[in-house]
């Protein structure tokens, strides 16, 4: 009966691994996002290679939609394990494209499997 205890703590840390991975790469993308939308503002181009985006629009108005993406990353990263939120950074992450925003579909795509797992205990 005391091998199952262990796995039981396994299982629980793994998750809180997982939900930890979800908020670093979610926080870390938004934080991407904020200053290249910022720099995409402010005219500085970062590389010569365009961000990929379903959005077909630059300069200042791409600026601002990934300045808000990475406003809604930054808030939303530590509410990534909720089910409601991960699919929210998802669609935010393939809005503001970019590195930013693969980092932060990857954290929320992590969160949707920690949330549909149904462990709520990280």
């Amino acid at each position: 009966m005391g091998w199952k205890v262990g796995i039981i703590h396994k299982e629980v840390s793994i998750v809180v691994e997982m939900s930890k991975m979800a908020y670093v790469l979610v926080l870390i993308g938004g934080i991407l996002l904020f200053i290249f939308g910022l720099l995409d503002i402010l005219g500085y181009a970062v590389s010569g290679i365009p961000s990929p985006s379903l959005l077909p629009i630059r300069g200042l108005n791409y600026g601002i939609v990934e300045l808000i993406c990475g406003v809604i990353a930054i808030i939303g990263a530590k509410h990534a394990i909720v089910l409601g939120w991960a699919v929210v950074l998802i669609v935010v992450g393939i809005f503001g494209g970019g590195l930013g925003g693969l980092l932060v579909i990857l954290g929320g795509i992590i969160g949707l499997i920690v949330a549909i797992t149904g462990d709520e205990k990280a």
